[in-house]
């Protein structure tokens, strides 16, 4: 059988969401738990913007430059584009 009164709790067959933060130590403000929750989700958000593409322009000028590798010494100085 089951329930129809919300107030039961969540159903068996559904897990039970764990909290986002847990405070062991302490009695923090509604104020420093919101900061440290905005701290915390920031810091979680993706890995950042990916490394740009050198344009064509950039390689068009390395060619005016003869910064082309050429090999011998310290040439691998030079291949990092």
């Amino acid at each position: 059988m089951t329930s129809a009164d919300p107030a039961a709790g969540p159903a068996d067959n559904q897990p039970a969401e764990q909290p986002l933060l847990a405070v062991t130590k302490g009695e923090p403000t509604p104020e420093e738990l919101a900061a440290l929750t905005a701290v915390v989700l920031s810091l979680g958000s993706g890995g950042g913007a990916a490394p740009e593409k050198p344009s064509v322009r950039h390689w068009i000028r390395r060619q005016q430059l003869q910064l082309a590798p050429k090999p011998g010494p310290g040439s691998w100085k030079r291949s990092r584009g």
